[in-house]
């Protein structure tokens, strides 16, 4: 069940990754504030929604649920809780499911902490940040669904890459998200901005 609660989180998000890059944009567009007001609640609901299926595949993996394929190639029973929490993102379907977390977190910090942004700036810089959120949210759904189920689950699993299995790698990966995928706000600031028609030594402060 609570797999299946993540699985239906991330495809909630990806609609309101949707709602989130269109709506402002337009409104922005258009000059209507309820419009570019939707932004920021969109930006936290996104958020929200896409920690729930992080946690949801956490709970996965520690409980060795091995009716889910990733838990299978990627966890055993027999492994320290530091690497049954680290075989979350140490594959390719976990780690885009952490990029999606540290890009989300981005783009609700934007709204929480950008209360002094002009309204227009904000609704287009949270739309290019939804924009991106919906590319990696279709690639995962479509191409890269971490939360696959086995008809047969097996009785144990495959065990997580042994070059991974040190304190250090197991941490590396989110420390890392967190600077690289916050470059993604660098990006929508200054597609916003020349959206705008303002890339000036203003906008730059």
């Amino acid at each position: 069940m609570i797999v299946e609660l993540g699985h239906f989180a991330l495809v909630l998000a990806f609609v309101v990754a949707l709602l989130q890059a269109s709506l402002p944009m337009i409104g922005a567009q258009r000059g209507d504030g309820r419009l570019m007001a939707l932004a920021g609640p969109a930006s936290t609901v996104q958020f929200a929604l896409v920690a729930l299926s992080f946690a949801a595949l956490t709970y996965a993996f520690v409980t060795d649920d091995f009716s889910v394929a990733l838990v299978v190639q990627h966890s055993h029973t027999a492994k320290p809780m530091l690497y049954k929490v680290a075989g979350v993102w140490g594959n390719h379907e976990g780690s885009l499911l952490l990029w999606m977390l540290a890009l989300s977190l981005f783009g609700a910090s934007a709204h929480w902490f950008g209360a002094s942004l002009p309204l227009r700036l904000k609704a287009r810089v949270l739309a290019v940040q939804g924009a991106i959120g919906v590319a990696f949210l279709a690639f995962m759904l479509f191409t890269s669904n971490p939360f696959l189920r086995l008809v047969s689950p097996p009785m144990n699993g495959n065990d997580m890459n042994p070059i991974l299995q040190d304190p250090g790698l197991a941490f590396h990966p989110p420390f890392l998200y967190l600077g690289y995928v916050g470059l993604s706000m660098a990006f929508a600031f200054a597609v916003a901005a020349l959206i705008e028609g303002r890339v000036d030594a203003a906008w730059g402060r």
